[in-house]
């Protein structure tokens, strides 16, 4: 019984990230937020959308809005290639797609492992992120999904 929730106790101390690449920098988004991972889809460009926009895609009969995070990010934007996936989270009751240029692997990470951003990672500002996890072989910067997409702007999507 101790055994069980001393593995219990394991478990809660650490979260896994759905890790993907954005140029050469590794970044991770919880994997409790992540929906589905997805290949390139169609994208229809919608009028009048937000900048950061893309547009939407059918994905299995829903539409949802596609966003270029490398834009949102403050990145220089790149065509898409083979590797390049959509992300899809669901925020606010609404599904959102992020394009991302790798999706990669899934990591454990400790909790004591993550350290407060610096104020700028990668050319990405501190406010989009949730910590730096220092792993054996890399570092991995952890996205935070409520500043990426903040609440009015999840509402603009719902309304495309």
């Amino acid at each position: 019984m101790s055994e069980n929730k001393e593995v219990q106790e394991q478990v809660s101390q650490e979260k896994q990230f759905i890790v993907f690449r954005l140029g050469e920098e590794q970044y991770g988004v919880e994997i409790l937020q992540v929906q589905t991972i997805e290949r390139m889809l169609p994208i229809t460009r919608v009028p009048h959308a937000p900048e950061f926009v893309e547009g939407v895609s059918n994905l299995r009969g829903s539409v949802v809005p596609i966003i270029d995070l490398r834009s949102r990010l403050g990145l220089p934007s790149k065509e898409a290639t083979n590797e390049s996936r959509i992300i899809t989270v669901k925020m606010d009751d609404v599904m959102v797609g992020m394009i991302v240029d790798a999706a990669s692997d899934v990591v454990k990470v400790p909790i004591n492992a993550i350290e407060p951003p610096p104020s700028v990672i990668g050319g990405v500002e501190s406010t989009y992120l949730e910590g730096v996890a220092k792993l054996e072989d890399r570092l991995l910067v952890l996205l935070k999904l409520s500043e990426v997409l903040k609440k009015e702007e999840v509402q603009q999507l719902k309304k495309i």
